[in-house]
């Protein structure tokens, strides 16, 4: 079933590749200075495996910035997608018809938004307000129809 999953980001991933890069560099920098000895040549590959290193740790920076994210919602899409959000006191109710298997839908809550997932690409975001410290509690699909009651 659907629940609400904790998010997980490519800064976290790069927390983890970035020292391994840098360990990596140090070691052939190390090896490179062990065979070359010292001297002008040895000098120069040090500085060129330095420069190298900056400037990967730097790409990959830009591209987990640069990313778009998984989930978006399509324009002309969005047009013809109908849902019905229902406040009530301490909770909401969402109803929306959704394609696909039960299997292959997920829904999660993230931030006030609801994001949608089905089968055939579709995906849809759906921002609910004040439902920022709220959670998925019911999860139905029955008949290409989804509802959810969020708490």
């Amino acid at each position: 079933m659907a629940t609400y999953k904790g998010t997980y980001s490519n800064e976290q991933s790069l927390n983890f590749v970035i020292p391994i890069m840098v360990i990596l560099f140090l070691g052939i920098i190390y090896i490179m200075t062990q065979r070359a000895g010292s001297g002008f040549v040895s000098f120069i590959l040090i500085g060129a495996a330095a420069i190298t290193m900056f400037y990967w740790i730097h790409v990959l920076k830009k591209m987990t910035k640069d990313q778009k994210p998984a989930y978006n919602a399509r324009e002309q899409e969005t047009k013809n997608w109908v849902y019905d959000l229902i406040k009530g006191d301490a909770d909401f109710v969402f109803v929306s018809e959704v394609p696909g298997p039960e299997d292959k839908i997920s829904v999660r809550l993230i931030d006030g938004v609801l994001y949608i997932r089905g089968s055939g690409g579709f995906s849809k975001e759906v921002p609910i307000t004040g439902s920022n410290e709220m959670q998925i509690q019911d999860f139905k699909y029955r008949n290409g129809v989804l509802t959810l009651r969020i708490k």
